[in-house]
């Protein structure tokens, strides 16, 4: 996401890299150190362990892949959302994914930009809170929902829901993250 405003430029930016596939964690806005001290490593696992959960879906043939991770607040999704989605509040995560063709001709070697997942801290802790969930695990939850969307997953139909939830319960498990559908799968189970 770029943004000329020089008062709304990052306060820290990290790359972490594994293989070919890096993800870059930039903070916005939000108090995210105080909140969330480790947010950074969270960002880098999360959207790495979904990068390869995902089988690297979306990078080009040598597997390589980047992404951006921006942490942000109430203000900024609320603003993305209305411009992008025409929906006049906050939400929790998007995702802007890049075309497949955005940067073609890129040397081997170099990273296919696969685009950016934005996260808001406000939303986030009132929905672990309301979910009984600790921050850590509702972040680590959206950062891998929003790299999936990167990759062309979405749940709009029943039948993407039911698969990319699987797949997100999967990489969360490897993350130590419980399953943020089981409550729901009971439920559904009972009825």
């Amino acid at each position: 996401m770029n943004n000329d405003d020089p008062g709304s430029r990052p306060d820290t930016t990290q790359a972490h890299a594994q293989g070919a596939l890096r993800a870059e964690v930039v903070v916005m806005s939000g108090d995210w150190a105080a909140r969330l001290p480790n947010h950074e490593s969270l960002a880098e696992k999360a959207a790495l362990a979904a990068l390869s959960g995902a089988g690297r879906r979306g990078t080009d043939r040598a597997g390589s892949g980047e992404l951006c991770v921006t942490l942000a607040d109430d203000a900024a999704l609320r603003d993305l959302n209305l411009r992008y989605r025409g929906k006049d509040k906050p939400t929790n995560v998007l995702a802007f994914a890049l075309a497949e063709d955005a940067a073609p001709g890129l040397p081997e070697g170099v990273p296919q930009p696969l685009g950016d997942v934005v996260l808001s801290l406000e939303t986030l802790e009132r929905e672990a809170g309301e979910q009984g969930k600790s921050l850590a695990d509702h972040f680590s939850h959206l950062v891998v929902h929003g790299v999936l969307h990167l990759l062309g997953h979405d749940h709009q139909q029943e039948g993407e829901a039911e698969v990319m939830e699987a797949l997100e319960a999967r990489v969360l498990a490897g993350l130590g993250v419980a399953d943020p559908y089981a409550a729901e799968k009971q439920m559904g189970g009972v009825a």
